[in-house]
């Protein structure tokens, strides 16, 4: 089996930014070998004008959502998007899957191999075992009457059991603090001990209204929902502080957007978080920016020293699920960050918190990360010129 050896103007590892005087060197199927300094590289060496770094990890996605792409208004605000989304999402089945398998290559095609995807049902479990990337597949549930907490369990259960007799990394998860009866929190928590779970976590300013006061916009979402809402009394809290003590015996937490949280919330989080949890904070700005024209505290994260992913959101919030877009907002909104540490987020960081961190997120011997090179960059920067292909 023959090695091949890269070397470019840049070589992100995974952790750090090494110049060019650096070569990757794998076997012919993507297996790293070493890292070696170009003296010790011998001929044949590969060079590119660019940056090489591991494949991306996209810690959220919704992949069965790829048949809304531009179906949705931008801006409408999160309650009106939610209304949209599940109004709107029931296709025919053959036009969904065929969306999902375009979805699919389009993500292969920028460099990601590795992606946290939520699913409300199955229908992406097919595109899934070609195994033409990495999955780790939360099983959303939703339910906020209580006396659906039965009925929407099991629905979600019998899915759970089917990606896990194909082989797929699955959780059961909750997909808000809004949208999840207490009573259904108890029936799923059981499946939480060790795994993986992502939480849609305030994505817009009413979800904190919603129970601080009982007021702002959620109370006319469920309205329109027909969704009984006379059982709620509300705490007088924070979002976060309703629900993230029912994560603690969860391995790993992803919260994602996170757009409107504040310094008393990761207040919060660091007196209540165990020690042994991997807790990360997903950005989805394109995301946010589609459905509420707002970038997360980015610099918030940054002063409190949160472990950052990417996610991309769904085509129904995005025009496209590329990592490297999501890289571009956050630099050109905060042009500070570091490009190593962007990539940081975009690669080891995702792939940890989908425990995919023994195959993928580095240029470490015996895994197989892919090999992305970033193209257009001015000095080691990303800039809106910047593109991202898989060459391994």
């Amino acid at each position: 089996m023959g090695y091949r050896k890269f070397g470019a103007d840049y070589l992100f590892t995974g952790t750090s930014m090494a110049d060019n005087n650096w070569v990757l060197i794998t076997d012919g199927e993507g297996e790293i070998i070493d890292v070696v300094d170009k003296s010790n590289a011998g001929d044949d060496i590969e060079n590119f004008s660019g940056i090489l770094s591991p494949g991306f990890i996209n810690a959220h996605c919704h992949l069965e959502l790829s048949h809304l792409k531009s179906l949705i208004l931008e801006q409408t605000g999160l309650t009106e998007f939610v209304f949209e989304v599940v109004t709107k999402r029931h296709y025919d089945n053959e036009e969904i899957l065929n969306s999902i398998e375009t979805a699919e290559k389009n993500m292969l095609k920028c460099g990601i191999v590795g992606v946290g995807d939520i699913c409300n049902n199955d229908l992406s479990l097919l595109q899934k075992q070609s195994e033409n990337l990495a999955y780790y597949n939360f099983i959303e549930v939703s339910g906020w009457n209580p006396d659906i907490a039965s009925l929407r369990f099991e629905k979600a259960k019998i899915f759970y059991d089917e990606f896990l007799k194909k082989n797929q990394q699955v959780s059961i998860v909750p997909h808000s603090p809004y949208s999840v009866s207490k009573r259904l929190w108890g029936k799923i928590a059981p499946f939480f001990p060790n795994r993986v779970i992502s939480i849609h976590n305030q994505e817009t300013p009413d979800e904190d209204l919603f129970f601080l006061k009982g007021e702002g916009e959620l109370n006319e979402m469920y309205k329109k929902m027909n969704i009984d809402n006379t059982f709620y009394k509300y705490p007088g809290v924070r979002s976060i502080e309703t629900y993230f003590k029912d994560l603690s015996k969860a391995g790993s937490v992803i919260l994602v957007h996170n757009t409107f949280m504040e310094q008393q919330d990761l207040d919060y989080i660091n007196k209540n978080k165990p020690a042994e949890q991997l807790l990360s904070f997903c950005l989805c700005p394109n995301a946010n920016l589609y459905i509420e024209n707002t970038i997360p505290p980015i610099e918030l994260f940054l002063n409190n020293e949160c472990n950052m992913v990417i996610g991309t959101d769904s085509l129904a919030s995005n025009q496209q699920l590329d990592i490297l877009e999501e890289l571009k907002t956050i630099s050109k909104n905060f042009p500070f960050i570091s490009t190593e540490k962007l990539l940081t987020w975009a690669t080891i960081n995702g792939a940890k918190a989908l425990q995919m961190h023994n195959k993928l997120g580095s240029f470490e011997k015996k895994k197989k990360p892919g090999v992305v090179l970033i193209e257009n960059i001015k000095g080691e920067k990303i800039t809106e010129a910047s593109s991202a292909r898989r060459i391994l």
